[in-house]
């Protein structure tokens, strides 16, 4: 049986991060090692819209199953936002390339300024589209804080702003294993596992 699964993604993080929860189901390969491409416009308004606007057409450009995941930081004092906004926060009305890391930063802590409400939440949808239109999708979420000044040089986008308080560090301070573990996106893909499982005992194979 053919276990390829298609990554909508050459993120190599974010594909390492897939095979570990779902290689014992699948064999995740990225777009190009699939050897196809696929860069929808995301117009949802949600990250499970993105997510399976993506999953779909991966799917469809590649003819396997295909994976997809949306994230982003909602922060409540801002009602939310970025939100599905995240990758391009600092981006011109209308613009639909992602800005840079130092300028979505720039711009949030601009927007918190004087908010003593520094709450936040990262939060992630994944969709998995199978050729015949079978779609199955999880979502899950990590909430923290947002420091006033950066903190810590791994991870990457808001991560050195994002503080877990259990562990009293930033996204950016954890150690890969330790937020592997946490995320919002290791929450979302721990939940669509169990829903993978639950559809092989009912139905005998995916």
């Amino acid at each position: 049986m053919d276990r390829t699964l298609v990554v909508a993604s050459n993120n190599k993080n974010k594909i390492r991060e897939i095979k570990q929860i779902l290689g014992d189901i699948f064999d995740p390969v990225s777009l190009s090692e699939a050897g196809v491409v696929s860069d929808p416009e995301e117009t949802g308004k949600t990250f499970l819209e993105n997510a399976i606007i993506k999953a779909k057409a991966a799917c469809e450009a590649s003819g396997k199953p295909s994976i997809a995941d949306d994230s982003g930081l909602c922060v409540f004092a801002l009602n939310g936002a970025p939100g599905v906004y995240s990758a391009r926060y600092a981006c011109a009305e209308g613009e639909h390339e992602n800005a840079s890391d130092e300028k979505n930063n720039e711009k949030l802590i601009r927007k918190m300024e004087g908010t003593d409400d520094r709450r936040a939440v990262f939060r992630s949808a994944v969709a998995i589209v199978w050729p015949d239109g079978k779609t199955v999708t999880a979502e899950g979420e990590c909430p923290g804080v947002i420091t006033h000044d950066p903190r810590g040089n791994n991870g990457f986008g808001y991560d050195p702003y994002f503080l877990v308080e259990e562990y009293g560090k930033t996204f950016a301070e954890l150690d890969g294993s330790v937020k592997n573990i946490i995320s919002h996106r290791a929450h979302a893909l721990a939940q669509l596992k169990n829903k993978l499982a639950q559809l092989i005992q009912t139905e005998g194979n995916i």
